[in-house]
């Protein structure tokens, strides 16, 4: 892991990008010696896998049955 201070993040920004796209190690930005932000790469999350907030959700009735005659608005039949 590369430790890097405020004045030097600012001024090779795009090589510190550079870096982290070939080898993926984390930077960590720091102010007088503390840290204070990491620099990670991006994670492209999964768009097969559903989120998990969803599967919480649960539909009692089939959502893609037809309607009865009696379901349908007065307007529609």
């Amino acid at each position: 892991m590369t430790t890097v201070n405020v004045h030097e993040a600012k001024t090779n920004f795009s090589s510190l990008l550079a870096r982290l796209e070939t080898n993926g190690q984390p930077i960590v930005i720091c102010r007088n010696g503390t840290p204070v932000a990491d620099l990670v790469p991006h994670r492209r999350g999964s768009r097969i896998k559903p989120h998990p907030a969803l599967s919480k959700i649960k539909i009692a009735y089939d959502a893609v049955a037809p309607l009865a005659d009696d379901e349908w608005p007065e307007v529609a039949r």
